[in-house]
């Protein structure tokens, strides 16, 4: 591929070109300021803004195809969006947009426990069609996120301590790769881009469907635990303690928040700070109010929400807000949480200190350490917890919360592991390749860039966290 392009020497698409593209392709073509280009550009987080020269509504794999191949023919890069909450940089002019959401198929099939996801399937689709059989995913926090970038940026939901990754579990990727072709990537067949799809995420081609297992889960004992600002301290503590004798089957996170005077906000948290123990027991309802009980005898809380429930209503254990918004995000994995790390969160974000910033540490561990059966380019670090810190920029003072956020980090440096996981690496905050490398081993990265290089020479699929392939010798 030749040098890349720069926007002022990049001639505008004609007539016949746009044309010939439509003709090529079942799903709509859009380019700048025609009605829908902006619907299929905006993602959820719209602190990156995307301008690409044209976007495709694919519809299927055969439209991905010849997008890639056009793009190709035109020198640009192909940039992938189902809801873009994972997003890192814009699609400039140089960019042809693939705006999935109408690749959402899903097949389950019960007999091999395994479900067919396309491109812009999201789990909220998911959920129900595997409960039909019984069985659930290893979907997210939140069900409104896209399932196939989820699960190819390694994919850590409230399972993910008994069963491991997302990642770990795919079986099967179709995927569009630079040259234009579509291939399938499994164990046996392309093994190598099968190893780099699986953590390496959007950098090695455009994954068109992915094959994953299933698991017999039809309830789960979950919801959470709000504690008033005065217990925070009282709870954190207990909890740093708690937490590392829990069975796998357990997954808990905590959020800290001084919680908006506003619609959507449950009466009890309007206007207050609240500490959100986030609990999720794979197990009986009775085993896990037994293991939780200590959490409720320490302290009366605000709200408490932890039941048993079926697996299709697993989102409303986090809770996460599904508004579209402009958000600045910070993470990092932990070397330890302890009564240390519980006083420098409480210093920084605890009660009384107005943070711009919520804070969540989610704990790791479990099988989330240990390698999966087929090996794949996720990091299966023991890092104990992984702290996220998400600010909203656009309603307020922006530096406020920049300047939260520089302070958080500076706060979580001793523990800092110098580890990440890329599907929390959101935003504009998370671009650079050398800290899209801490999301993996140092082998593992090493390899990814020498399959880069065989991949994608030339770097199309660099609207993302780009792993850069290996620079020829000069």
């Amino acid at each position: 591929m030749s040098e890349h392009r720069s926007g002022s020497d990049k001639a505008a698409l004609s007539a016949e070109e746009v044309r010939q593209l439509a003709d090529r392709v079942r799903g709509e073509v859009f380019l700048p300021d025609e009605p829908g280009y902006t619907e299929r550009v905006n993602g959820f987080d719209r602190a990156v803004e995307h301008r690409p020269a044209v976007v495709v509504a694919v519809a299927n794999a055969q439209d991905v195809v010849e997008s890639v191949r056009f793009a190709r023919d035109h020198d640009w890069a192909v940039a992938v969006q189902t809801t873009g909450h994972g997003a890192a940089l814009p699609a400039d002019e140089n960019t042809l947009f693939l705006a999935t959401r109408a690749m959402n198929g899903v097949e389950v099939d019960p007999e091999r426990r395994v479900a067919r996801l396309e491109a812009g399937v999201l789990w909220e689709e998911v959920l129900p069609a595997a409960a039909e059989h019984g069985l659930a995913p290893l979907n997210g926090s939140a069900p409104f996120v896209g399932a196939v970038s989820y699960t190819l940026g390694g994919g850590i939901g409230v399972l993910a301590r008994r069963h491991g990754y997302a990642a770990d579990h795919v079986r099967r990727i179709e995927v569009v790769t630079a040259d234009g072709e579509l291939r399938v990537a499994t164990e046996e067949e392309n093994p190598d881009l099968f190893w780099a799809l699986r953590g390496g995420k959007g950098n090695f081609g455009v994954v068109t469907a992915i094959e994953v297992g299933l698991f017999e889960v039809e309830r789960v004992y979950g919801g959470g635990l709000f504690f008033p600002a005065e217990s925070a301290a009282e709870v954190l503590h207990f909890y740093s303690e708690w937490a590392a004798g829990t069975p796998e089957e357990m997954s808990s996170s905590f959020f800290m928040l001084d919680w908006p005077d506003a619609d959507g906000v449950p009466p009890e948290l309007r206007g207050k700070f609240a500490l959100h123990l986030r609990l999720c027991y794979l197990g009986s309802p009775e085993e896990g109010a037994r293991l939780i009980q200590p959490l409720r005898d320490l302290a009366p809380t605000l709200l408490d929400t932890v039941v048993d429930m079926p697996y299709t209503e697993v989102g409303t254990i986090h809770n996460d807000p599904p508004t579209p918004g402009r958000y600045h995000i910070n993470t990092f994995q932990l070397s330890r949480f302890d009564h240390d790390v519980v006083d420098a969160v409480l210093s920084q974000v605890g009660p009384g200190k107005q943070s711009a910033v919520g804070l969540e540490l989610r704990q790791l561990g479990g099988a989330l350490a240990r390698p999966p059966k087929a090996p794949n380019a996720v990091a299966h670090v023991d890092a104990p917890f992984q702290v996220y810190a998400a600010g909203v920029l656009g309603i307020g003072e922006d530096d406020a919360v920049l300047a939260d956020q520089d302070r958080v980090v500076e706060l979580f440096e001793p523990w800092d592991s110098g580890t990440r996981m890329l599907n929390f690496m959101a935003g504009v905050a998370h671009t650079d390749a050398a800290y899209v490398s801490q999301a993996y081993t140092p082998e593992a990265y090493a390899r990814l860039r020498a399959l880069k290089t065989e991949w994608d020479p030339g770097n199309m699929f660099r609207v993302n966290h780009n792993i850069p392939p290996v620079p020829p010798e000069a």
